[in-house]
């Protein structure tokens, strides 16, 4: 690998927050590399090329099913060298969040390794469960059901239980208990011998998790029960001769969880919860210790927000040690742990790729060569003075003056003073001075905070092909971090400093925040733009919610996606599924294609009729508009860039 290839890397972070799995090859083009094997990777811009030989074209989601396969593993390998370091008793499990990417392709892959490990799923609503019902799962994993339920939910739990599955449904309300009660009598009058599910309770912690999710644990959370409701549900089963049905205890402080000191602390509560319940005598065997568990988005590993300072192997240790910690105290058997780290799962597998489609300027600049002369106004010559003779003694003071002329500028134009023209040549003059002064102030050893913020107003906007509320929605929602980076040109140094717009006409459609080692960067670090050549981004890491939680804003639906098999010979195309037409888009807002159609036509007709158009005119008009509904609802690529 060059200096500027290793350089480029370092730049994008890649090494940092890619747990091995991306890399930058010898083209200087993203690799991704497959988890049983980092010898064997596929090069994503070759993947874009040969899928644009498809006609397929960007935007386009990128799924890698091996990387899914590969967090599996690594999440049980982890607890299971902490089982055998820590001579813990009880055994691990992993239900999968469907919540997190209810996409089937996900789903099945995630089953088909998890599987191996007996790692079930958790549905939260009754089309989850609607769903996870059919699928196929291996005969000792489980199936947890959180979320608030009525009684069509709790018998649909029911029925999963006495077509074979290990349903667990978790109460979260006394009335759901009370539904479970009258279900389970209702079916052993009928059949005695009916397999039932078992039951859980979510316990209301005092800790509290960190990070963006920190209110959804502690003594005001959403879900949980607390001391005294535990108490009665148990006092309810024993009335109704049914403890031997309670078989899990269920905690959830948060997602993201950033601290693994706030994990420990709740660990340990949950764990004397168990233990002292344990000792009532009712046999809970599973512990769910619940989501949370952190992807380290920008690579600092602390607990910053997009981050984590812990890795799976220090989450399976202090989980175990907590845990098996407390109950010898107590003397009570070790439980199964039950896990739901949807996110640390599906996150990495998923890759958006897309171009950008044009170049927003912000500096203002002459098309042609600008002059000045004795009529121009005198604001107008300071300007260019400044200009002519900023040099790096005198650029911080010059860069003040030109902030002043600039004021001056706009109040003569405003008063009627100067025209149109002088206005326009006085702002030319301004952005010189801007760009000059900020080359000289990014040469000092350190960079006063204004000229940080004149770096962010003189970077370039970058139009990106894609809608971030659509592919990229925990970014404009809650500032989420992604990772962002060219999938080429990585062997040459990126000489422009860029923000990303999509092409969304809301102006919250932006990305001006982007992972770094240190700090959060305003700017990102991308290379020029060259006519008639395509410059592609890859939005890193979207695997977890941004599929699921994307919204149709002004209508652009789901992209194209793209399944991808690392194999000996580079990438394999698995599968391609094309994304929404406008005909589909239109259909989400209960707009009928055939209706639209009807409408369009007769509102050509009367043009015919009218004499305005010729018949063969109309008819192609009409084909025309009919036939725009196959097409995809995101910009084609444009000849520039």
């Amino acid at each position: 690998m060059s200096s500027v290839t290793e350089q480029t890397t370092e730049t994008y972070g890649i090494e940092n927050w890619g747990a091995g799995y991306f890399g930058v090859n010898r083209k200087g083009n993203l690799i991704v590399r497959a988890p049983e094997d980092e010898k064997l990777t596929a090069d994503v811009k070759e993947i874009i090329d040969d899928l644009r030989r498809r006609g397929v074209t960007t935007p386009v989601l990128l799924r890698f099913p091996q990387l899914l396969a590969g967090q599996i593993r690594k999440l049980h390998t982890s607890f299971k060298k902490a089982i055998k370091e820590f001579d813990y008793e009880g055994g691990h499990l992993c239900v999968y969040p469907m919540k997190v990417n209810q996409n089937r392709a996900v789903i099945e892959e995630y089953l088909r390794e998890g599987s191996r490990y007996s790692f079930g799923l958790e549905a939260g609503s009754k089309a989850e469960l609607y769903a996870a019902l059919a699928l196929e799962q291996s005969k000792d994993s489980l199936l947890v059901l959180n979320g608030f339920k009525d009684r069509d939910f709790v018998e649909l739990a029911f029925a999963g239980a006495r077509a074979g599955k290990n349903v667990v449904i978790v109460i979260e309300k006394m009335s759901e208990l009370t539904h479970a009660l009258a279900i389970a009598a209702d079916l052993e009058a009928e059949n005695p011998d009916a397999h039932m599910p078992m039951l859980g309770v979510r316990v209301k912690l005092y800790s509290k998790g960190s990070g963006k999710w920190e209110k959804s644990g502690g003594e005001a959370a959403k879900f949980g029960l607390t001391t005294t409701e535990i108490l009665d549900v148990i006092r309810q089963l024993n009335d109704a001769g049914k403890t031997s049905m309670l078989k899990l205890l269920h905690f959830h402080i948060g997602s993201q969880l950033t601290d693994i000191k706030r994990i420990k602390n709740a660990m340990k509560e949950a764990a004397r919860t168990y233990a002292k319940i344990r000792q009532m005598g009712i046999e809970i065997d599973y512990l769910d210790v619940g989501g949370g568990m952190a992807v380290d988005y920008d690579g600092s590993r602390t607990s910053f927000e997009s981050s984590a300072n812990y890795n799976a192997q220090e989450f399976a240790n202090d989980v175990i040690y907590v845990i098996k910690t407390v109950c010898d105290d107590e003397n009570v058997p070790h439980p199964t742990i039950i896990q739901e780290s949807g996110r640390y799962l599906s996150a990495y597998h998923a890759i958006l790729v897309t171009n950008v489609q044009d170049e927003i300027e912000t500096v203002v600049e002459d098309i042609t060569p600008l002059t000045v002369d004795a009529d121009d106004p005198q604001v107008v010559k300071e300007l260019y003075d400044l200009r002519e003779t900023i040099n790096a003694k005198n650029h911080r003071e010059y860069y003040h003056d030109a902030l002043e002329h600039r004021e001056e500028l706009f109040t003569m134009f405003n008063l009627g003073l100067i025209d149109l023209e002088d206005k326009g040549k006085g702002e030319v003059l301004f952005w010189d001075v801007c760009e000059r002064a900020d080359q000289f102030a990014q040469q000092k050893k350190y960079v006063s905070e204004e000229f940080d913020d004149l770096r962010r107003l003189l970077c370039v906007k970058y139009l990106a092909n894609f809608s971030v509320f659509r592919s990229m929605p925990d970014n404009w929602a809650l500032e989420q971090l992604f990772p962002i980076v060219p999938i080429h040109r990585l062997n040459k140094k990126p000489t422009e400093y860029a923000t990303l717009c999509d092409i969304t006409c809301d102006s919250d459609g932006i990305v001006d925040k982007f992972v770094d080692l240190h700090d959060v960067k305003n700017v990102l670090e991308l290379h020029t733009l060259n006519s008639g050549e395509p410059y592609y981004l890859a939005m890193m890491l979207v695997g977890a919610y941004q599929e699921v939680m994307g919204n149709n804003h002004n209508l652009f639906g789901v992209p194209h996606e793209a399944h991808i098999f690392i194999g000996e010979d580079g990438h394999i195309i698995k599968k391609v599924i094309y994304g929404a037409t406008l005909g589909e888009a239109v259909a989400t807002a209960r707009f009928d294609a055939v209706q639209l159609h009807d409408q369009f036509r007769r509102s050509v007709m009367q043009r015919i009729k009218d004499g305005v158009l010729s018949t063969k005119e109309g008819t192609d008009l009409i084909e025309y508009y009919e036939n725009q509904g196959e097409s995809y609802t995101y910009l084609s690529h444009n000849g520039t860039v």
